[in-house]
């Protein structure tokens, strides 16, 4: 756009004499942390859970992380999903969708950094070890989908948006994630508001007056009263619908009352077990 100025990002790759510091004059840098960190903490690996969430981010107190204005974030990428970066058995990618859905809803949830959202092709990926604690895709050399011509094909759009699952995946066209970028640019500069947390691994926060959100990743259902600090109404849930001339497409909606509480249930069976409204969404 006329009169708009480029966003300028670096890959910094760590365990060298290279220090993250000297690219951020200069743009923002990678922090690769965040991915590995929320991989384990969704994938439950180790003594990770989502309650340790509560000061995630930057600063001793915040997963040791770059400062937030001069980070950007992922939780997926082309070389991870094919294990060129990290582990390809802890990164989430579309083959681990419902984890992936959470992780990202939390990413663009959370007031730190700036994030960015993977699109994907299908490939069909062959994960194999290759060593005492190493493993890899023998099919990680496979390109875009083609024709006979080896010419790319176009990406055909579902009328729900979504792409064929064994073509082009398009994440970025998922409801659960399109909406939570809407849900982040509603949010704006608001801070983290409401922490509630089952100490293991079921989330809720709000982002000051305007969103909230709850993440179940747990044995159990949330089934809690909850301050939300948002305005008295009648929401439509942003992960299972859209607000569409004034009523939810989903039967998911959350009422608060006067006093800023709602009744937050989420089952931790559903295909993806969070819910999340703002106040565009009411």
């Amino acid at each position: 756009p006329a009169n708009s100025r480029p966003l300028f990002y670096h890959e910094y790759i760590s365990g060298t004499n290279i220090k993250a510091s000297e690219y951020t004059p200069l743009g923002r840098v990678i922090e690769f942390k965040n991915y590995d960190n929320l991989a384990r903490v969704f994938r439950k690996l180790g003594d990770k859970r989502l309650s340790y969430l509560k000061n995630y981010g930057e600063g001793p107190q915040g997963w040791g992380m770059l400062p937030t204005g001069d980070s950007l974030i992922m939780v997926d990428s082309h070389d991870l999903q094919r294990g060129h970066t990290g582990d390809i058995t802890v990164t989430l990618t579309y083959f681990d969708a419902k984890l992936l859905k959470m992780a990202t809803a939390f990413m663009l949830a959370w007031p730190y950094a700036i994030p960015r959202v993977m699109s994907s092709y299908y490939w069909p990926r062959d994960v194999q070890k290759i060593g005492p604690d190493h493993y890899a895709d023998k099919n990680d050399w496979m390109g875009p989908p083609h024709d006979t011509n080896w010419t790319i094909v176009d990406v055909q759009r579902n009328p729900d948006l979504t792409c064929d699952p064994k073509v082009w995946i398009c994440e970025h066209r998922w409801r659960q994630i399109y909406n939570m970028v809407r849900f982040r640019n509603i949010a704006g500069n608001e801070a983290m508001t409401n922490w509630w947390t089952n100490d293991y691994h079921s989330i809720a926060f709000g982002r000051g007056g305007k969103a909230f959100i709850a993440i179940n990743n747990d044995v159990q259902p949330i089934d809690k009263t909850l301050p939300t600090g948002l305005p008295a109404g009648t929401y439509c849930d942003i992960i299972s619908g859209n607000l569409i001339d004034g009523k939810c497409t989903s039967n998911r909606t959350i009422q608060v009352g006067a006093d800023g509480t709602a009744h937050i249930t989420v089952d931790n069976k559903w295909e993806d077990p969070m819910i999340a409204f703002h106040i565009k969404s009411k």
